[in-house]
């Protein structure tokens, strides 16, 4: 979730300075590039949610950020190469969004399934907030200090840091809890069942 974080924050927050900085595109047309961006990530788990219980949550997790992280990777060094436009790294980053939103959604709330039913909107509550906090705020700040540099070869770094982190989603695969078409009791015991069989 934090790696998330840290792609969606730095890219939104800063895609408008690479867009005029490095396409000379007017700060007035930005919010047409960032609507394509919306419907990316409207579109991901629309089409791609029920794939998540058919096939399993934690493969399509893995799968989803994995592939999002090899898109910005192979963007960032097309950026890099100086091959793409405003218009093309636009149609990259929005493929990109259509799996990262999809593995988010899943995500999100499959953290919480793990917790007693009792303060599962506690956990999922908590892991945001920190999530949120440690990829959120770091990711505008890295990528808007590396794009004030006027280097191309300085934002590869930052692409390529942001793409290994989701890329860092294998862990899912080893780590991630296999929730898919079973009850939420089943996943995790309520606290009061707990209790009636402590008898306390």
């Amino acid at each position: 979730m934090g790696t998330q974080a840290f792609l969606y924050n730095a890219v939104l927050f800063t895609y408008g300075l690479i867009l005029s900085s490095y396409y000379g595109v007017p700060g007035a047309n930005v919010g047409l590039y960032l609507a394509v961006f919306a419907v990316g990530n409207l579109c991901g788990p629309l089409l791609l949610g029920r794939f998540f219980d058919r096939i399993g949550r934690v493969p399509m997790i893995a799968g989803c950020y994995i592939t999002s992280g090899v898109l910005l990777a192979v963007s960032g060094y097309l950026f890099h190469q100086q091959v793409l436009t405003g218009v093309t790294l636009t149609a990259i980053w929005t493929a990109m969004f259509f799996f990262a939103s999809s593995a988010a959604s899943a995500a999100y709330l499959t953290v919480s399934e793990v917790f007693p039913m009792e303060v599962r909107a506690m956990a999922i509550a908590l892991f945001y907030a920190i999530a949120t906090g440690l990829g959120g705020i770091t990711g505008p700040v890295v990528f808007g200090q590396l794009i004030g540099t006027g280097d191309q070869s300085d934002l590869l770094i930052g692409f390529a840091i942001a793409a290994g982190l989701m890329i860092a989603a294998v862990a899912e695969l080893i780590l991630g809890v296999r929730a898919e078409q079973k009850s939420l009791e089943s996943v995790a015991t309520p606290l009061t069942a707990i209790q009636e069989e402590t008898g306390s």
